[in-house]
């Protein structure tokens, strides 16, 4: 079964020599759960789309510094092709990014969250019972956002919820998976994030306190990263 991972994002220029992209992050650490998976991987952020949504079995939409609510060509393109794969039937998998463009491809709405930055290790409450998913109450794991899903398309069900966001995790049915946080992210790459963006785009403040989160705080990435690739084989 061949995933296409559609990069929306690529780790910072000062990363990449330490870090994968995040597709490759997604297809080394899927692949190695799930051997059966094969993945490709098209820069979308160039327009380096697939030929047809028929070219994979599923898909997979990586975090990005775009605004899922841009009308750059590429974004728009992105939604066209993720009304398509919903319309066909095929699973679809989002992270942060692309949890929000598929939320607003599906008629969701997103926006820049008034409460501000999302950063560290955060816990989410599990609300709704999945069958594939790891019997827990709650989760946690990395975030780094702004922009939040403030609707949620009417076809979707919120399965992770928190305080500071309301709809940190999406499923339709057996079809459509998405994260706002993502559980590629190991503390480590948080760690160089925050340190990356402390006094740009975070406040020390809100550095110090993602600081501690991930000094402090247990993470389930291997549960959701073996969720994600049950998910992804059990529709193909």
């Amino acid at each position: 079964m061949k995933i296409g991972v559609l990069a929306a994002g690529i780790t910072p220029d000062a990363l990449l020599s330490e870090y994968p992209t995040y597709a490759e992050m997604f297809a080394q650490q899927i692949s190695a759960l799930e051997p059966s998976l094969t993945f490709e991987i098209f820069d979308v952020r160039l327009d380096e789309f697939p030929e047809s949504t028929d070219s994979c079995d599923g898909w997979l939409i990586t975090g990005s510094k775009s605004d899922a609510y841009g009308d750059d060509p590429w974004i728009l393109k992105l939604c066209e092709f993720i009304r398509e794969v919903d319309t066909k039937g095929q699973v679809l998998v989002g992270i942060c990014f692309g949890h929000q463009v598929i939320a607003r491809a599906l008629g969701g709405r997103v926006a820049k969250f008034d409460g501000g930055w999302g950063v560290g290790v955060h816990h989410y409450q599990v609300l709704e019972e999945i069958p594939t998913l790891p019997a827990m109450e709650q989760v946690a794991f990395c975030a780094f956002h702004q922009d939040q899903v403030l609707e949620k398309p009417e076809k979707m069900t919120t399965y992770l919820t928190s305080e500071f966001c309301e709809h940190a995790g999406l499923i339709y049915k057996d079809q459509i998976l998405t994260f706002q946080g993502h559980p590629e992210f190991s503390k480590a790459y948080e760690s160089e994030l925050i340190d990356m963006y402390d006094g740009v785009k975070l406040t020390q403040e809100v550095a110090a306190k993602a600081r501690q989160t991930v000094e402090q705080d247990s993470i389930q990435n291997q549960q959701l990263m073996a969720w994600i690739g049950q998910f992804l084989v059990a529709k193909g």
